[in-house]
């Protein structure tokens, strides 16, 4: 595949790279003539990328396993999270954000200026400005620890919402605030996107718990899920070289879903 984005060579790292989002962007990457680096919990079959175990819901893996990374990266992609039940509303907060966030600052220790990190959210956290002050000691707690502790301490905001719409919520409130000093900083470009429904392995366990009607009236005008494919090329797009001026960026990938909502065409 021609690699019109820039990646030959380059060393990407990718979480949740298992299934789904995250099995669709490693294999592209392959397929660009990029390093990559493949994170996961569960074993990855992907062919042509290193391996590495990582439990998110744990420091000491997290630390681990940015450990057993070899040399710079220079694209990062959080693609790895849980749906909800049967995991716990902590547990699904603590991977999908807490762990997450945990493993990218990490592994920007050691990225070099001009590259960039991209992190899967979710349209589930559309509205995240309205509570953006809410989400502020959260966002900006320093570290794991920090972090679960503020959880304890403050049980309301994540029991007013289900853990997978906070943390969601979370993350998109840490990306529009943390870029602009990883950029200044460090060089370093963050941005996330914003899928719509997704046909992948997780699905199900959203379809138990929200129910098929409630994903489907996330379809909007296109009239159907996404492929992981279709999910993992923004995230390609943005950590390309080729997006240099990209950053603290919330692109939705949901097939103009917010754009009908906002015109009220839904």
């Amino acid at each position: 595949m021609e690699d019109v984005l820039g990646y030959e060579g380059k060393h990407a790292l990718v979480t949740g790279a298992a299934s789904g989002m995250g099995a669709a962007t490693a294999a592209l990457l392959v397929e660009v003539g990029a390093r990559v680096t493949a994170m996961d919990l569960a074993p990855v079959d992907v062919g042509g990328v290193r391996s590495i175990a990582v439990d998110l819901l744990d420091s000491a893996s997290i630390e681990e396993a940015v450990g057993r990374v070899e040399g710079p990266v220079d694209a990062l992609f959080s693609v790895a999270g849980l749906p909800g039940p049967p995991f716990s509303d902590l547990d699904v907060l603590t991977v999908n954000f807490v762990g997450a966030r945990h493993l990218i600052e990490a592994v920007a220790v050691t990225m070099p200026a001009g590259s960039a990190v991209a992190c899967v959210a979710s349209n589930a956290g559309l509205g995240w400005q309205n509570e953006f002050d809410s989400l502020v000691p959260l966002v900006t707690s320093e570290g794991f620890d920090e972090a679960l502790a503020w959880v304890d301490a403050n049980p309301e905001p994540l029991a007013a919402n289900m853990g997978y719409l906070y943390s969601k919520k979370a993350m998109n409130a840490w990306v529009a605030w943390r870029a602009p000093s990883l950029l200044s900083e460090q060089g370093i470009r963050l941005n996330n996107t914003n899928p719509g429904p997704t046909d992948t392995a997780m699905m199900p366990a959203f379809e138990a718990f929200a129910g098929k009607e409630m994903i489907d009236a996330f379809i909007g005008p296109s009239g159907r899920r996404s492929t992981p494919e279709e999910q993992a090329w923004p995230l390609l797009f943005l950590n390309s070289p080729r997006s240099s001026y990209v950053a603290g960026e919330a692109f939705h990938v949901d097939a103009a879903f917010q754009a009908a909502q906002f015109t009220d065409q839904l």
